[in-house]
């Protein structure tokens, strides 16, 4: 389960920890729950029962109480998103993401989303920062405009040239009204299609409606960016075919002229030394027709939703900063966070008592974004909750099988009663079972790529027979 090479290098108490684990009685069925978890990096543990008695004879059909599971507890996975929190959990997230943008973009019958949504205008967006100051970074010449030709793996790209006179508090407060900005954008964006359709905005409504799904990105500078996938459907979303004069080049058009618009602009007032600052789009947009196959520049359904499902787990600890809540100066000190993202944190503080209602020292580890990273339009495709609840259901029937209980759903007449009691009894692993329970996270991981490229390769050989 663990190399050697790695238990050679631990620390005598952690070793120690590991060794008692796996020695442990209940070692196999400790396992066997966190393989259950998806190998979780923090699991949460409950304490407590559950009964299923048969209504009409009160025949107890089943019993479980953790009274016999190691320590006591039941692990469950803890659902962080964030890859630097929980890479096994992130990596359910990023799949339901990703099935929840394919699903609009493909169609998926399961999820309730026709394939004729390939028929219908889509792009791919890109909304950026605008400009805070000049930073290092490979343009198309080669040598940056500090005279270095920087590798891509330079910790000095997205940093400024000159930190004294980089606008610090102009990036956190875009960061902190980006959400406000993206739902500015969206207003706009219908206006703008009304306009170009020659529609007033009541008659866009019984024609035709934008769906979205989009994901946030921090790009090394530390400046929130979104990127989107629009659709053009009809009146009643995915369900509904557009109307004729909806093109993808009229979308495109639109979230042109709706990124530019005067709108689409937010007045921060002046406070104190700061001076009032209008927040606005970056003037780089990046808008690309999404295509069923491969179109030679366009890009493809599935490089699109592969694409928002690997940004959909990673936030601002992406730029150098710390993925969890910061409480004050010193802390920054200790954790050795670098020069940029410390001062984009500092400026947060700074800026907090001056604009109160942002909460800009709560959101401070995130450079001032409050934001959700991943979100969609009500008619877009699915959602993650559904898609959860799928799961969760597939796995209840599982266990109903093996069991022998009835299927609730399927009883017309219910007489099964089911009595729980859950309490709340930790969280985490010992620093032993983090190690063996990141050696399961690593098993299961290479699982998943290997019966993946077995799939491709079936549906490849497939594809040249036919």
């Amino acid at each position: 389960m663990t190399d050697t090479a790695t238990l050679a290098g631990l620390d005598p108490a952690i070793l120690g920890d590991l060794l008692r684990v796996t020695g442990s009685t209940g070692f196999d069925r400790w396992r066997d729950q966190v393989r259950r978890t998806g190998g979780c990096a923090n699991p949460i543990h409950l304490s407590g029962w559950t009964l299923t008695k048969d209504k009409t004879t009160g025949e107890t059909l089943h019993r479980y109480s953790t009274d016999t599971e190691p320590d006591g507890r039941l692990r469950v996975a803890c659902g962080n998103r964030r890859a630097s929190r929980c890479p096994a959990c992130a990596w359910t997230y990023s799949a339901d993401t990703y099935h929840l943008i394919r699903a609009g973009l493909a169609g998926d019958q399961d999820k309730d989303v026709p394939v004729t949504v390939r028929d219908y205008p889509r792009v791919f967006a890109t909304l950026t920062a605008p400009s805070f100051g000049p930073v290092h970074n490979r343009p198309d010449s080669g040598r940056c405009r500090c005279g270095v030709q920087h590798p891509p793996e330079d910790d000095a790209l997205g940093t400024p040239l000159d930190p004294t006179t980089y606008d610090y508090a102009a990036a956190v407060l875009f960061n902190n009204h980006a959400g406000n900005l993206w739902q500015r954008f969206t207003n706009r964006l219908r206006r703008e299609i009304a306009a170009r359709a020659g529609l007033t905005q009541r008659e866009l409504k019984e024609t035709a409606r934008v769906s979205y799904g989009k994901v946030a990105e921090f790009q090394k500078r530390g400046a929130v960016h979104f990127h989107a996938v629009v659709r053009l459907d009809g009146p009643d979303g995915a369900d509904s075919p557009p109307p004729s004069w909806a093109s993808v080049q009229l979308l495109s058009d639109s979230i042109r002229a709706a990124v530019a618009h005067s709108y689409t602009t937010i007045t921060v007032p002046a406070a104190a030394d700061q001076p009032a600052r209008e927040l606005r789009w970056g003037t780089q947009l990046d808008i690309r027709p999404i295509r069923a196959f491969d179109a030679g520049t366009d890009i493809t359904e599935q490089a699109v939703a592969s694409y928002v499902a690997k940004y959909a787990t990673k936030a601002a600890e992406t730029t150098g900063t710390v993925d969890r809540r910061v409480g004050n100066r010193e802390v920054l000190v200790l954790l050795d966070v670098p020069d940029h993202p410390r001062r984009l944190i500092e400026a947060c503080f700074d800026l907090d008592a001056l604009y109160p209602d942002r909460r800009l020292r709560a959101w401070a580890h995130m450079l001032g974004f409050r934001g959700h990273f991943s979100s969609k339009s009500r008619c877009y495709s699915t959602t993650l909750g559904a898609l959860r609840q799928i799961r969760a259901d597939y796995r209840a029937a599982q266990q109903r099988e093996e069991l022998g209980l009835p299927d609730p759903d399927q009883d017309q007449d219910p007489t099964v009663l089911v009595l729980t009691d859950w309490q709340y009894a930790g969280q985490g692993h010992s620093p032993g079972e983090s190690i063996l329970a990141a050696s399961i996270a690593r098993d299961l991981q290479l699982n998943r790529e290997t019966a993946r490229e077995a799939l491709h390769d079936q549906l490849v050989l497939e594809g040249v027979r036919s």
